[in-house]
C-alpha cells in the first residue's frame, strides 16, 4: 500500500520576495478558475480528462501568464480534479456547483520546489526565491525533520499557503514512502486495513472543533459579519442609486471574504485528517442547527454548509471520505441532542451534562471538558460504530475503526 504524508512548515520569506510569491499565487488561482470555466458547463458534458484539457488550454494560458510550465500544469490539473469530484457528486444526485478557487494556495511539483536541509527554493513569476524553514530553536526534533533527513521518504507534490490574517507563508510538503520488496509483499497481503475517523463539531461560538482537540474560532467571521451588516444598513438608509451599486459591491466583497476564510479552515481540517492518518472526516447533522444552537442564524447555516462542501472536495484529493450526516441514507446519523449532551467518556446522556454553552460536566462519571470538544468526540464515536456495522454487514469484519484524538487514537467497538 502506498504511504503518503503531508507536513506543514512555516517559511521565513524575505520582504523583497513576498510580492513575487503573492503574484504567483494570484496567477495560479486565475489559471485554475479559467480551467474551471472551460470544463464546467451547466448543460453540456463536463470535461474531466486532465491531459486532454491540458492540450487544449496549456499554450494560451502559459502565454498569458508569467508562471513556469510546471505551475501552469499543476493549476490546470488541480482544477480538472475538482471538476471530476463535482461530476461524481452529480452522479449521486448530490448538490454541487462549479469549483471556484479563492484560497491563497498554489500547488508545486518536485521541479517547481527544490528542498534543501534548511530551506526550500520555489519557482515564482519573478524567478526562483529561497525561504528558510521556521523550526523550533530548542533542538527538538520535529516530524518534518524526521521525514526530511530520513532515507525512507521522498518529496512529492506540495502546496504553498498564504495566511492573510497572519501575513504568513506555509508550505504543506508532501512525502511518499520509498517502498522495498518487503513493503510490496506486505501491501499484497490479505490484511484488513484499519480506518481512523476525525470527528468535527460545528457551532456558533466556535466555528469548528476536531476530535483531536484542534479549535477553529468563528470570531473573525462574526466580527466582519457585524461590520458588513452595519455598512449595509447605512447604505440602505441612504437609498440612492449609487448607494445601491455600492451595496452590491459590499455584498460581493463580504461573500468573497467569507469564502476565503472558510477555504483556509477547510484546508486545515483536511491537513489535520492527513496528519492523523484519517480515512474519514465526520460532520454532525446540521438539519436543525438554527433550532438547537443558541444564537445561530441563516448566516451560520450558510457557513457550515459551505465549509462542508470545501472539506469534501479538498479531502477527495487525499483519498479521504467525508460524511455529513444528513446527506444520504447510508451516512451516519448523530442526533443533535446526543452530540451535545452525551458524555464521550462513559456514554451517559442527560440535558444537565451541558450546563453552559462551553462547559461539559458528566453528571454520572464527572468527566469535564470543553462542550464542543466533547461533542466532536461523540460525532467520531457514532461514525465509527456505523462504519463497524457496515464492515460486519459487508463481510469485512475484523478491520478496526479508530477515533483520532489529541493523544493518539482510540478503538471503538459496536
Amino acid at each position: 500500500m502506498e504511504v503518503r504524508r503531508t507536513l506543514p512548515v512555516k517559511l521565513d520569506v524575505a520582504d523583497s520576495d513576498r510580492d513575487a510569491l503573492l503574484d504567483t499565487i494570484s496567477q495560479y488561482k486565475h489559471i485554475a478558475n479559467e480551467t474551471s470555466d472551460h470544463c464546467w458547463n451547466e448543460n453540456d458534458y463536463k470535461q474531466t480528462a486532465k491531459y486532454a484539457v491540458k492540450d487544449e488550454l496549456y499554450h494560451d494560458l502559459k502565454a498569458d501568464h508569467d508562471l513556469t510550465a510546471n505551475l501552469v500544469q499543476q493549476a490546470i490539473f488541480q482544477a480538472v480534479e475538482a471538476i471530476k469530484s463535482g461530476v461524481e457528486r452529480l452522479k449521486k444526485n448530490e448538490d454541487t456547483s462549479q469549483p471556484e478557487f479563492t484560497a491563497d494556495t498554489a500547488r508545486y511539483d518536485k521541479r517547481a520546489a527544490t528542498f534543501h536541509d534548511d530551506h526550500v527554493s520555489l519557482s515564482t513569476v519573478d524567478g526562483r526565491i529561497e525561504a528558510d524553514y521556521v523550526l523550533p530553536e530548542d533542538g527538538t526534533d520535529t516530524p518534518f525533520e524526521e521525514y526530511l533527513n530520513g532515507d525512507d521518504w521522498e518529496f512529492r507534490t506540495s502546496t504553498l499557503h498564504y495566511k492573510p490574517f497572519e501575513g504568513e507563508f506555509w508550505l504543506h510538503i508532501g512525502f511518499k514512502r520509498i517502498e522495498d520488496d518487503s513493503d510490496s509483499e506486505q501491501a499484497n497481503a490479505d490484511v484488513p486495513e484499519n480506518r481512523t475517523v476525525l470527528g468535527i463539531d460545528l457551532g456558533v461560538e466556535t466555528l469548528a472543533v476536531a476530535s483531536t482537540g484542534r479549535f477553529w474560532t468563528g470570531d473573525e467571521l462574526d466580527h466582519w459579519h457585524r461590520e458588513f451588516q452595519q455598512r449595509r444598513a447605512d447604505l440602505q438608509q441612504t437609498g440612492t442609486q449609487e448607494a445601491h451599486r455600492t451595496l452590491q459591491r459590499v455584498s460581493r466583497k463580504e461573500t468573497a471574504y467569507y469564502k476565503q476564510y472558510l477555504h483556509i479552515v477547510a484546508n486545515e481540517i483536511v491537513e489535520e485528517a492527513v496528519e492523523h492518518d484519517c480515512s474519514v472526516i465526520a460532520f454532525e447533522d446540521l438539519t436543525d442547527i438554527r433550532k438547537r444552537a443558541k444564537g445561530a442564524t441563516w448566516h451560520h447555516r450558510w457557513r457550515f454548509n459551505r465549509l462542508y462542501e470545501y472539506v469534501e472536495y479538498k479531502a477527495s484529493a487525499y483519498g479521504i471520505g467525508v460524511e455529513e450526516l444528513e446527506r444520504s441514507p447510508q451516512a451516519t446519523t448523530v442526533p443533535a441532542y446526543y452530540t451535545s449532551q452525551r458524555c464521550s467518556s462513559c456514554g451517559f446522556t442527560h440535558k444537565d451534562n451541558r450546563p453552559t454553552q462551553e462547559h461539559f460536566e458528566c453528571q454520572k462519571c464527572g468527566y469535564e471538558n470543553h462542550a464542543d470538544y466533547n461533542a466532536a468526540k461523540n460525532v467520531a464515536v457514532r461514525c465509527c460504530r456505523r462504519l463497524l456495522r457496515r464492515n460486519q454487514t459487508g463481510g469485512d469484519g475484523g478491520a478496526s475503526v479508530n477515533i483520532a484524538l489529541n493523544g493518539g487514537t482510540m478503538t471503538v467497538n459496536v
